[in-house]
């Protein structure tokens, strides 16, 4: 990476930072094969840059082990299944669901009925868009019955001027990229599949991707 380069994307992350602690939304990239989402630091902000009703429920964004040692506590789940969990979260980088005893403010917008939206994508090339900024909220960077964006320029032409887009041009193809895989985990350490994504069409399907994991991870 040339100097220039290098400036210009400090330039880029500090920016994004700068819009995030702002509270504002910002449009960020995640490794292939996963589309990009859009953050913030409340959920109305994510909701409002998607165009649709303020009060839908978006995940929590689990940045690193700091957030997830907050979170934990509140999971109801025995040790092991939490260490599974945060497997899941940052390893298979899919979208889970896990129940909880309790959530407090900045859980409770991502929790519905007893189970906490959680995602868990830690891309390092993102690591400093997420110095001093606590408490993200994350949802697919997408406009209400449209697919995700999987590009910076894409994520201009559907958000415009009024939402953040971090460009790193980092060189990686637009092309075959898909939201993550939701999944459920259970106290039992059972996994249900909720929403296809990348992750289970790379493996061939949903029932295929679960076979996958239950072998993988000595599940149920």
């Amino acid at each position: 990476m040339s100097d220039a380069t290098g400036t210009r994307v400090d330039a880029a992350l500090t920016e994004a930072r700068e819009v995030l602690r702002a509270g504002g939304a910002v449009v960020l990239p995640n490794p292939h094969p996963l589309t990009s989402v859009v953050a913030a630091t409340t959920p109305q902000a994510v909701n409002a840059a998607k165009g649709r009703p303020v009060e839908q429920s978006v995940a929590l964004w689990i940045t690193d082990d700091e957030r997830w040692a907050e979170f934990a506590p509140h999971a109801a789940l025995d040790d092991p299944t939490r260490d599974l969990a945060c497997t899941l979260l940052v390893e298979e980088l899919v979208t889970l669901l896990v129940p909880v005893d309790t959530h407090p403010s900045w859980i409770a917008p991502a929790t519905r009925d007893g189970k906490t939206l959680l995602f868990g994508a830690r891309w390092a090339p993102l690591a400093p868009v997420f110095g001093g900024v606590r408490g993200l909220h994350v949802s697919s960077a997408n406009r209400t019955g449209q697919a995700p964006v999987a590009s910076a320029t894409q994520a201009r032409q559907v958000f415009g001027e009024h939402v953040h887009v971090l460009d790193l041009h980092d060189g990686l193809p637009a092309e075959g990229r898909r939201a993550t895989t939701t999944l459920e985990l259970r106290a039992d350490r059972t996994l249900t599949h909720i929403r296809a994504g990348a992750q289970d069409h790379t493996h061939g399907g949903p029932s295929a991707y679960l076979d996958h994991l239950t072998e993988k991870y000595s599940l149920s």
